[in-house]
Formats: C-alpha cells, structure tokens, sequence
C-alpha cells in the first residue's frame, strides 16, 4: 500500500481525492497539509510541513503555485516522490520541478485525468497532418470559481500541438484589441467560465468546407483524483527523473 501525504487536503480537489481513496486498497493518506485545518480528517493535517512527522512513500501535490517551493524542498530533504498537479504554475516553477528531479522522481501534469492525456496524443496526430490547410483553435470551459486562464490543459494542449509541428506557432489570447485578419502561424485559445463546469476542452481544425473537433468533457472532479492516485503507485518506486502523465499511459 502506498502511503500518501495530501498537500492542499482541505481543498476541493483535496477532498475528492480523499473520498476515493478510502475505497482504494493500494493507497492510504496517512497525513494532510493545508493552511486551513478546519476540515476534519480522518488523518493527521499539519499547517506546517516541517511538523510532520509521519512516514509516507508519495506527496501528492493540489494545492497553490505559492506553495511549491515549500512542498519541493520538504520532498527533496525526506527523498519523497511527489505528484504535482497543482495548475498555474509559472515556466519558472516548472524549471524549478526538472531541477529537483535531479534528486526525487517527480510526476509533473497540469490535468490528472487519463482521458485528456490521451487527447494530448490525438491533437499531436491530428496537427501533423493538418497543419498546414487548417487553422487550429482551443476552447476552454471551466466553474466560475476557477482563477486561473487559460487552463494549463488549454495550454498544454497548445504546447503538444506546437512540438508537433515543423515551425512554431504563437498563442493569441484576445483578438479584439487587435483588428487584424487571422494569421496562419497561431493558435487561438479561449478561456470561458461560468456555473459548476469541471473541465471541457476543445481543439478545433478548421479547414475549407470541413471542421474536426477532438474533445473532452469532465463531468466531475472525480476524475481529476482517480488519475493523481494512479500517479502516486506508478511513482512511487521510480528512479528520480521528470515524468508525466505520459510515462503512465505508456506502461
């Protein structure tokens, strides 16, 4: 059984995966961490990393992009791999994650859920044979309540579709400051938010006289931490080095 150490627990995300994993026998969360302990657990929650004392084989990381750094050197300093699936992480930080991998097996996604991965794999076929007749577009959908936009799905959509391609295209975010026609070379992404959506992404080709769409809508969040847990037995003996959710579709 892989024990596990929930950073961001009291969270909502938190709180999904720790409702699934009480079903789950080849996982246990031993222990929380989250500034706000007024949730009960049925777990040690600690405040403050450095306080905890119990043993665990995985940190599994939902919490704020402010935490990272605290979260990376309580890892490193205890050897303990760990599962990043906090979102809105700057370049910087994700720089900062290859760094430490040097050290610790790192799980780094900005979207846990196996079906978006694999959507990651279709958008790159897809953008290799239709490059250079269609233009590409991305549609995010998320809660009101979510902060950050674009999604890091959104953008890492994008990204698997720019490595794709032979020559790299730029991403454009707002069309109406700037009154110009579309040119080929951009990849058009728009963030909408509203009401209780979980996640919905779509990649739109748009050719002449034809439209493909690959897409992947997110009923709830509970696929969100069924994929995070998958990460944590799949890392949990793992050799330090950078991985991503890619390297668990692959075994």
């Amino acid at each position: 059984m892989v024990r596990i150490l929930l950073s961001g627990c009291n969270g909502k995300m938190g709180q999904v995966i720790t409702n699934i994993a009480r079903y789950r026998e080849d996982v246990k969360i031993v222990a929380g961490f989250d500034i706000d302990d007024s949730v009960r657990n049925d777990y040690p929650v600690f405040t403050q990393l450095d306080q905890c004392n119990v043993p665990v084989d995985v940190i599994v990381d939902f919490s704020h992009p402010a935490a990272l750094l605290n979260v990376l050197n309580y890892a490193v300093s205890g050897k303990i791999p760990l599962i990043v699936a906090t979102t809105g992480l700057s370049d910087e930080q994700v720089s900062k994650l290859k760094e430490y991998s040097r050290n610790i097996p790192i799980l780094f996604s900005a979207n846990m859920s196996l079906g978006v991965n694999l959507l990651l794999e279709l958008v790159q076929k897809a953008a290799k044979l239709l490059y250079s007749n269609f233009d590409i577009e991305i549609v995010e959908r998320h809660h009101n309540q979510k902060i950050d936009a674009p999604s890091g799905t959104a953008l890492a959509l994008a990204d698997a579709i720019n490595q794709a391609l032979p020559e790299k295209y730029r991403y454009v975010y707002d069309r109406h400051t700037n009154r110009v026609k579309r040119s080929k070379d951009e990849i058009g992404i728009h963030a909408i938010r509203g009401g209780n959506i979980a996640g919905d992404h779509t990649v739109i080709f748009a050719g002449n006289d034809e439209i493909i769409e690959l897409r992947h809508v997110a009923n709830s969040k509970e696929i969100f931490g069924v994929g995070a847990l998958k990460a944590a037995v799949f890392i949990h003996d793992k050799e330090p080095n950078f991985y991503s959710m890619k390297d668990l579709l692959n075994i």
